[in-house]
């Protein structure tokens, strides 16, 4: 039994690095502390407890992460320090031995976090609470507020796919997901605090059902029915598991966008052999005509990886080709990084840095390129905007369904509405286009 009386009246900072997976359990965590007493601090006050949840997806994710844990040490002198995420499971001992911190938490205490808390009081060491990759099996439920408009409901955790570059599987544990039930008893629940849009979160979403014997395609025809929310995206869904069902569905959904995030990672197969990947590019292909069939309109964002080993320029000039002949709507790019323990080791031929930036920077030429056009098509048309709150005097923006950013002139009454607006020109920094009723 936790005594909640040492925790009445304190201040807490929380600090997350990486995916939105992250920020959806920080949020659950700080919401498990409020609900004991613990509010969050203002801007300039210290706090007395500090939680960091660590993101280890890169070298230089590793590096924000120690930096971060400095950071908030010196800015909070005396606060208990609790670091958790994906760098403290594979890196505890290093994350305890940064100065400051008292407690180590891994995957499968995360969702404990307030027991290990004690009374508050430092040691002088960091005490780590991990558990080996076998033992991480539990499913933590989390459906968190990003803002006033959108929240991210997390349906599942882990991932069983061991991709030769990603230590994910070894951060996070198998593949596992909360029922649909509980599920669908979040969304509304997230209707009730007055959220409009609700994004799936998780590792590898596609995955879904493993703990639970359903399906991903079963819980999306679930969500669809909860009333009050009027928006459901899809986060990044692997190409092999985005079934023609699911397609299909979302083309005659009363809720779900036509936005799809597919991670691709190479267009060359050669690569994606290397990479463990389960697919080929052409049924990646495939997937993209398949959505542009039923949905002309639909927002289609890809994940690509540059420099992995094994990547010589032919291959990677072959990938690029691939991709630039693709009805793909934005490119999200990240420069290989070696990863301690994963098979991508064993592989010859290394990309340089310098090489790694080049191609970086020729495919994120060509994802303006590509957002560009297809935010042009849309100039002229009339298209419903969920509008998210700005300070005053700042210029809101919102989305349309197929996730197109809108700017229009600040108003406190668009605040978290549904508005239709004609979709004009670019704004000055060709961030959006302006809308006007």
């Amino acid at each position: 039994m936790i005594d909640t009386t040492i925790f009445q009246d304190k201040k807490a900072v929380y600090y997350t690095l990486g995916c939105k997976l992250n920020f959806s359990e920080t949020s659950t965590i700080g919401r498990t502390l409020s609900e004991m007493g613990v509010r969050t601090a203002r801007r300039g006050e210290k706090a007395d407890i500090c939680v960091v949840n660590t993101c280890s997806v890169t070298e230089v994710a590793d590096k924000k992460c120690r930096q971060a844990i400095h950071r908030l040490v010196k800015q909070h002198p005396g606060a208990f320090v609790v670091v958790t995420g994906c760098y403290a499971q594979l890196k505890p001992d290093v994350v305890a031995a940064i100065d400051g911190v008292d407690v180590v938490l891994g995957a499968e205490q995360k969702k404990d976090l307030p027991k290990y808390l004690n009374d508050l009081r430092k040691r002088g060491h960091g005490e780590t609470f991990t558990s080996p990759l076998r033992d991480i099996r539990s499913f933590a439920p989390s459906c968190s507020r990003g803002d006033r408009t959108r929240f991210f409901l997390k349906v599942q955790d882990g991932c069983d796919y061991f991709c030769s570059y990603c230590t994910i599987p070894f951060a996070r544990g198998r593949s596992r997901n909360g029922s649909i039930a509980s599920l669908v008893e979040q969304a509304r629940r997230a209707v009730a605090e007055g959220g409009k849009e609700i994004v799936l979160t998780g590792v590898n979403i596609g995955d879904f059902g493993k703990t639970t014997g359903e399906t991903f395609f079963d819980l999306v025809q679930a969500l669809d029915e909860v009333e009050g929310i009027e928006r459901y995206r899809i986060s990044s869904l692997e190409p092999d598991l985005l079934t023609d069902e699911v397609i299909d569905f979302v083309a005659q959904s009363k809720r779900f966008m036509p936005h799809f995030h597919i991670p691709l990672q190479s267009g060359c197969d050669e690569v994606l052999k290397l990479m463990r990947r389960r697919y080929t590019s052409d049924l990646f292909a495939t997937k993209v005509r398949r959505i542009k069939d039923v949905m002309p309109d639909a927002f289609i964002g890809v994940d690509v990886i540059v420099g992995t080993r094994g990547e010589t320029e032919e291959l990677f000039e072959q990938g690029y080709r691939f991709i630039e002949g693709l009805d793909v709507t934005q490119l999200h790019v990240f420069s290989y990084s070696e990863r301690p323990g994963t098979q991508a080791l064993k592989i010859p031929h290394v990309v340089s840095p310098e090489e790694k930036h080049c191609r970086s920077q020729r495919l994120l030429e060509l994802s303006e390129q590509k957002t560009h056009a297809f935010y042009a098509r849309h100039i002229g048309r009339a298209m419903p905007v969920l509008l998210e709150r700005s300070k005053p005097g700042v210029p809101m923006h919102g989305f349309t369904p197929n996730y197109i950013r809108v700017e229009v002139p600040h108003d406190d009454a668009l605040d978290n509405q549904v508005v239709n607006l004609r979709l004009g020109d670019f704004n000055e920094d060709g961030t959006a286009l302006l809308g006007w009723m």
